[in-house]
């Protein structure tokens, strides 16, 4: 009957369907891939620009809260605080002006007990700090509640926000005041900007402190409840309006964002900060893996398709031969015979083109083995150029003893050549002590205290200094002090007398016959390392305050070196003081208990 569809005609039907079916579920697997890959990608590098971001956060604030513990062991402030002399403070100001610049503090401010301010890095503006009164600041007064206190706020003065450390000051047992720095990161935000995504900072609140997107500052990821907004109001953390919600809607590990040309998904990447309650948290955009995951499933779809439209071609072919096998048998046969001829023929093309691959496959792994040993190469050359300098004259010294050693060959004279041959021994032990000793030095260790040899520390000082300290400096120490072992760690010693060698080979430069002595002596239980120079030596003004923190007699120093220097020697139950020169200039004096 007409009406009635023919059987090959309900097997493509079928077919169909199941061809649609098909592709209706890869479709469907395909996009919740693409999507949970999109998610994966997204989320390793959030997490990873978090941790960086917060690395580089951790880092700032590691540097500026040592400000405020140094500042307070400061003379001048505890005068300024207590006596509220003139000259103090006028001294005081300087020096907070000066160290401001040289640490990139936003500012630097003492506040005496009630409030007020006495002394300030920016007393030379016309908004100075110096007389304004921040006792209704938090910051302030948990420093004198508590010792110390830290908080992110919008500046009353300035009106730029920044992160406030304080330091409690007692003066004869009670709190005389607090030292203040502040902090502003401005350079920070500019670096977060750089990377894809917004990055911001949380405080406990969910208030944002530090971001790299600028408007979003002292806005909030979630509604805030009266109590916090009272406070903020009283204490005028976040200025005279209340913090808004920021354009951020955040679900766990994914959130949607406004940055002014539309809402898009992100991906959360968090991470705890060295700041009370605050976490950073790093958006990473979601549509750049999404589309590559998408693209990645189309590919494959579209392959899968052509397989299956291939596979059904196919089925197809074989059944319409089938049919004609049955029409016509013997021209079956001829179609065959032509047909095994073209396969042949297609066998051996393919043996060729397998081969063909295979010679290219080879090539391929040659060039790429080729790739890796000139990466290598490069790689080998860096290394080797940071120690050229130093092993370039015992290199030199080896190849001349060689020379020599085959003059003397061809002499016949054999003594000569075997003392050749042992300073050429020695001198590439020397190339490898050199190398050994500044890696030795270079790599960041924990302390241990043992007992080490002085001779091999100074030695070792030596080494690391190279041919400028080896042309001007002289060690005189008996056989047995240099055997003398004393108790402490050998990086760290080594580190007090490159710091001297280095300040008496800066006192000797320009010194007509520079010269720079090195003595040990042993008294008891201590050994004593004195190294002086013929320099122009300590000048009596700063001698007294010379180890103190931020006292320096070079124009450009910061004042650090022998303070850091003597409270090594101190840990190890020593001490670093200014010692009498036997050669009439300069003269430090390293106090070291016998091991």
């Amino acid at each position: 009957m007409s009406g009635q569809l023919s059987p090959t005609r309900i097997r493509l039907i079928a077919a169909a369907a199941l061809i649609l079916l098909a592709g209706a579920l890869l479709l469907w697997a395909g996009t919740r891939w693409a999507r949970a890959r999109a998610d994966a990608v997204a989320d390793v590098a959030a997490t990873q620009t978090a941790r960086s971001h917060a690395g580089l956060l951790a880092s700032e604030l590691q540097k500026f809260r040592l400000l405020p513990l140094v500042l307070v062991e400061y003379p001048d402030v505890a005068t300024a605080l207590d006596t509220h002399a003139p000259a103090a403070i006028d001294r005081l100001n300087h020096t907070l002006e000066l160290l401001a610049t040289r640490t990139d503090a936003a500012a630097i401010y003492v506040i005496d007990a009630k409030g007020v301010t006495v002394a300030a890095s920016n007393w030379r503006l016309p908004t100075t700090f110096v007389g304004q009164n921040y006792s209704f600041r938090p910051y302030f007064r948990d420093a004198m509640a508590r010792g110390s206190s830290e908080l992110f706020a919008l500046g009353t003065i300035s009106g730029r926000p920044g992160l406030f450390l304080a330091r409690r000051l007692s003066v004869d047992g009670r709190p005389a005041g607090t030292v203040v720095v502040k902090v502003e990161f401005d350079r920070l935000e500019a670096t977060w900007a750089r990377t894809a995504g917004p990055s911001f900072v949380t405080d406990a609140h969910g208030v944002i402190l530090i971001t790299s997107v600028r408007d979003w500052r002292f806005r909030t990821t979630h509604p805030l409840d009266p109590a916090t907004l009272a406070q903020a109001r009283t204490t005028l953390q976040f200025g005279n309006k209340p913090p808004r919600a920021a354009p951020i809607a955040l679900a766990g590990a994914a959130a949607t964002a406004n940055l002014g040309s539309g809402e898009a998904q992100y991906r959360v990447g968090s991470t705890p900060v060295p700041l009370v309650g605050a976490r950073l948290v790093h958006l990473e955009p979601l549509a750049a893996p999404l589309a590559a995951a998408t693209t990645s499933v189309r590919l494959w779809g579209l392959a899968i398709l052509i397989i299956l439209g291939a596979g059904a071609g196919l089925a197809w072919r074989a059944r319409e031969k089938r049919q004609l096998q049955r029409e016509a048998q013997a021209a079956l046969e001829g179609e065959v015979a032509r047909r095994t001829a073209e396969l042949r023929e297609t066998n051996q093309q393919l043996t060729v083109e397998s081969r063909e691959r295979a010679d290219a496959e080879r090539r391929f792994r040659a060039a790429r083995e080729e790739l890796a040993q000139a990466n290598r190469l490069g790689s080998l050359g860096q290394i080797t150029a940071g120690v050229a300098h130093e092993i370039n004259q015992p290199v030199a010294a080896i190849r001349t003893f060689a020379e020599n050693a085959g003059t003397f060959l061809d002499r016949d004279q054999i003594e000569p050549v075997r003392g050749n041959l042992a300073q050429i021994i020695d001198l590439t032990a020397r190339i490898g002590t050199i190398t050994a000793e500044l890696r030795n030095f270079a790599r960041r260790r924990t302390p241990a205290r043992g007992a080490i040899a002085i001779g091999s520390v100074i030695d070792g000082a030596l080494l690391i200094l190279g041919e400028r300290a080896r042309e001007v400096v002289k060690v005189d120490l008996t056989p047995a002090i240099r055997e003398t072992r004393v108790a402490g760690d050998r990086v760290r010693l080594e580190q007090i007398l490159v710091n001297l060698l280095q300040n008496a080979l800066d006192a000797v430069d320009g010194v007509t016959a520079p010269r720079i002595l090195i003595a040990a002596v042993t008294s008891g239980t201590d050994v004593t390392v004195t190294v002086g120079d013929n320099g122009a030596g300590v000048d009596p003004t700063i001698a007294d305050q010379l180890f103190a923190p931020f006292v320096s007699a070079k124009p450009e120093g910061l004042g650090l070196g022998l303070a850091i220097a003597r409270d090594i020697a101190r840990e190890f139950g020593g001490e670093l003081e200014i010692g009498s020169s036997a050669l009439a200039g300069a003269a430090f004096a390293l106090r070291l208990k016998r091991a």
